[in-house]
């Protein structure tokens, strides 16, 4: 493909508005989950900011909630009464108030009901995304290749392992496949090491081993990507129709895989076996967000899907400042029956903050580098 047949690139103002926009929808669709679920049990909740800093725009409800846009569009929060600030760390005051005054503060409602909330947020980026993928599929039919070999590419790690046109590939390193684009999921996100496939040839099952190769491929956007590679290529998509219980099915399965894939990665960037720069940061997602919305529509709400499933399985880590890590304090409370000192929680909440903050800055720096900052800025400097 030549450098002529690429697609344009966004321009900046247009990718900061779809970047700012995307934020913005799952701000509030996450908070929007700690936010009923603390309506539910009766939590007393002081603000729902959608972004950081400086307030920009806000009003205060009836029940004494301020809704607030702030000015740095990266995150937002709900605060509940007694919170000290906006990561939710309880101030140690109300801790000394007496019975009478504890009444709906987020500090005093049972484990359970607290872990709830904390999980609501999380929980409703994936509802999110299966609801927008069912979308999908009652409107454009659900649609996917079965796992079957159309062709072998000449040369490929393929045909040099023995897989023939027509194999049916049952499952990848013992993972059952239903469709080709499991495969794909297995093999794409994979590290290049060995795998194993299941095949039916005829009526006989047999396994062949194959070590995928390492390649560089670009997308529309002359975007380069570097992974495995087996040489096979799928059948053409069927397009079934499907009642709103498939379309629901399909969007859980599809959201689980995507996770899977989520966690995979995550998994071989902790061990090593991937670099962390391929994770991508703020600066990455934003350029990926541009490109997806300048495709239209359907391409931009598909990336808000993706996003939502990146955005819950994240906050489910258990590290402090984040809802994974709110939820493995209280699974020691509950341990213990009773919570972690103060100075220990304080110290928890500052570590999951540097480390947070120490990835972002290394992520952007790189970011920075492969949309090609530092290149110009050398270039105007020289």
């Amino acid at each position: 493909m030549s450098e002529l047949a690429f697609l344009p690139q966004p321009g900046v103002i247009f990718t900061l508005a779809s970047f700012i926009m995307m934020i913005a929808v799952l701000v509030v669709v996450h908070e929007g989950g700690h936010y009923l679920a603390g309506r539910v049990f009766g939590a007393r909740i002081e603000a729902f900011g959608v972004g950081f800093g400086r307030e920009l725009l806000g009003w205060t409800d009836r029940r004494g909630v301020r809704w607030k846009i702030n000015a740095i569009p990266l995150g937002g929060y709900v605060k509940f009464v007694g919170d000290m600030n906006e990561a939710s760390q309880i101030d140690p005051a109300v801790m000394a108030l007496p019975e009478t005054e504890r009444r709906g503060l987020f500090a005093f409602l049972p484990l359970w009901q607290r872990a709830i909330i904390v999980a609501a947020g999380p929980a409703i980026n994936f509802l999110f995304a299966i609801l927008i993928l069912a979308g999908f599929n009652l409107a454009l039919g659900h649609q996917a290749s079965p796992p079957v070999v159309e062709r072998v590419m000449p040369g490929s790690a393929a045909e040099r392992s023995g897989v023939l046109v027509g194999d049916r590939i049952l499952a990848v390193d013992d993972r059952t496949v239903d469709r080709f684009e499991d495969i794909t999921a297995q093999v794409v996100t994979g590290t290049g090491s060995r795998i194993e496939l299941l095949v039916q040839r005829g009526d006989k099952q047999r396994r062949i081993a194959v070590t995928p190769a390492m390649v560089e491929s670009r997308d529309r956007f002359g975007n380069i990507s570097r992974h495995p590679r087996l040489g096979i290529v799928r059948p053409a998509e069927v397009i079934e129709k499907v009642g709103v219980i498939d379309a629901l099915r399909w969007a859980v399965v599809d959201t689980w895989s995507i996770t899977q894939t989520i966690g995979r990665t995550l998994r071989q960037v902790v061990t090593g076996d991937r670099d962390i720069t391929e994770m991508g940061g703020p600066v990455k997602t934003a350029q990926i967000a541009g490109q997806q919305a300048s495709l239209g529509l359907l391409s931009a709400v598909a990336f808000v899907a993706f996003f939502s499933i990146n955005l819950g399985f994240i906050n489910l880590l258990p590290i402090p400042m984040l809802d994974g890590g709110h939820l493995l304090l209280y699974g020691i409370e509950a341990l213990r029956r009773q919570p972690l000192a103060e100075k220990v929680q304080q110290w928890a909440f500052m570590s999951g903050f540097a480390a947070l903050m120490s990835l972002m800055v290394v992520l952007t720096w790189h970011d920075m580098g492969s949309v090609g900052l530092w290149t110009r800025l050398a270039s105007w400097l020289g």
